[in-house]
């Protein structure tokens, strides 16, 4: 189910309780402005999940009030994921979802990395 990404944080959310160690996963990387992690129900040969530390909900609220340590950290963590993954050659897809219409199901700001085969039209009908 989708939700409203101008809702406000929810701390239960299961991105949190990773962050918080509540629910194990399976680790790629970590600082200390993000969590990288595997994705339980990979859509892709590679499957990443990327997370910043904060309490946002979507990249909407992210880009409005993180600062801007946060967000170049953030950026860099997601880059740094992808080139230790080896993913920049051939490729790989970045993909946020945000709010209802984007199909957002987790109330805290994810990026998913996707690679390892070609992936196709990125929207269908």
């Amino acid at each position: 189910m989708a939700i409203d990404a101008t809702q406000p944080y929810d701390d239960s959310n299961i991105f949190a309780k990773i962050l918080r160690g509540e629910i194990p996963s399976t680790k790629v990387y970590d600082d200390e402005w993000a969590y990288a992690f595997e994705d339980i129900n990979p859509q892709a040969d590679i499957h990443t999940l990327v997370i910043p530390k904060g309490q946002y909900v979507s990249w909407d609220d992210f880009s409005a009030r993180a600062s801007d340590a946060e967000i170049g950290g953030f950026i860099r963590a997601v880059g740094t994921v992808a080139r230790a993954k080896g993913l920049v050659e051939p490729g790989y897809r970045l993909l946020a979802n945000i709010g209802q219409n984007g199909g957002q199901e987790v109330p805290h700001l994810h990026v998913h990395i996707f690679g390892g085969h070609h992936l196709g039209p990125m929207l269908v009908k």
